[in-house]
């Protein structure tokens, strides 16, 4: 896998309801919480398998948020993706490496 796809370090910020993910090349991604929760991959927040695999909109990450969020867990899948598990019990959304950064 490319450098630029794999992950260094990832850290959770809920005092700022950020997450930030540091890459194998060196570059950082931060993330709104409110803008990953609100572009889960899973099917269900997809509105179904028709619309799987479209990049979410860049809008998404811009709203303000409507609530605090809190990430209870978020385990590493292979080398290619992490599952996040969110405090409103959602857990299903698995958001690949590349997704993410491609994202922001």
């Amino acid at each position: 896998m490319e450098k630029k796809f794999t992950i260094k370090n990832i850290t959770v910020h809920h005092e700022d309801q950020q997450l930030s993910i540091s890459w194998q090349d060196g570059h950082q991604s931060i993330y709104p919480l409110e803008g990953l929760r609100r572009a889960c991959p899973c099917v269900f927040c997809q509105g179904g398998h028709e619309n799987m695999g479209k990049p979410p909109d860049p809008e998404l990450f811009l709203k303000p948020p409507e609530r605090k969020w809190k990430i209870n867990d978020l385990q590493v899948i292979g080398n290619y993706a992490i599952q996040i598990f969110w405090n409103d019990g959602h857990k299903t959304g698995i958001y690949r490496f590349d997704k993410l950064r491609k994202m922001l």
